[in-house]
């Protein structure tokens, strides 16, 4: 990996902790709750905890969905570029492909 690969890398990781960073704190205020500092770290912590968790969860579902969804999607490609008919050309297909579904 180069150094711009790594920073860029980085740079996203740090995106994805300040955005997770915000929402904690907006969910502490959202709370209406008063905590000490004691407590508004573990409310933010199982906040955290429980948040990937339901990250988690969601993965997996999109996961599966992609997982049924696949082999409609590969017999569809499959008829658009079939080899074997005449006067079709995949490339000049694949193009018109986008066009006829809007």
């Amino acid at each position: 990996m180069s150094p711009a690969e790594r920073d860029i890398l980085r740079q996203r990781e740090n995106q994805r902790r300040e955005q997770i960073r915000r929402e904690t704190e907006a969910a502490v205020r959202d709370s209406g709750l008063r905590l000490n500092p004691q407590e508004r770290a573990q409310f933010e912590s199982r906040y955290i905890q429980e948040r990937r968790k339901v990250e988690q969860s969601l993965r997996q579902q999109i996961e599966a969905e992609r997982q049924q969804q696949l082999p409609a999607l590969i017999q569809q490609l499959k008829k658009e570029f079939q080899i074997d008919q005449p006067n079709r050309n995949p490339a000049t297909k694949s193009a018109e492909s986008p066009k006829s579904k809007k």
